[in-house]
């Protein structure tokens, strides 16, 4: 198993139409989502919204996924669900999601 985690701002006003678009993953389009990440190796996939001081957001995105190139495969898969995802991520975050995401550096993994 492999995990990925990164951040991605939301642009202003634009958090409303990133819970509208995870309800319609979660609810009407549940099925296709479901085997579009199947078919990517993607395993399970978590969304958190943070509040920054200056009143924006931040998407914190977990993904976990049966190699490293899942989540990569599922966002440049040319599956209806996959594009549609794309074009609703870059209204969201202003930012082609079909690009791999900004490098994330690991600086602590503490367990006890």
């Amino acid at each position: 198993m492999t995990e990925f985690v990164f951040a991605i701002p939301i642009m202003h006003g634009k958090e409303e139409v990133d819970r509208q678009t995870r309800d319609e993953m979660a609810g009407a389009r549940r099925d296709e989502y479901a085997a579009a990440l199947k078919d990517a190796g993607i395993t399970r996939q978590a969304v958190w919204h943070q509040q920054m001081p200056d009143g924006g957001t931040l998407a914190i995105v977990y993904i976990e996924g049966t190699d490293p190139d899942a989540h990569q495969r599922f966002v440049s898969s040319d599956a209806d669900i996959s594009r549609w995802f794309v074009q609703r991520m870059q209204e969201v975050h202003g930012r082609d999601v079909s690009e791999p995401p900004l490098p994330v550096e690991l600086i602590l993994d503490f367990r006890v």
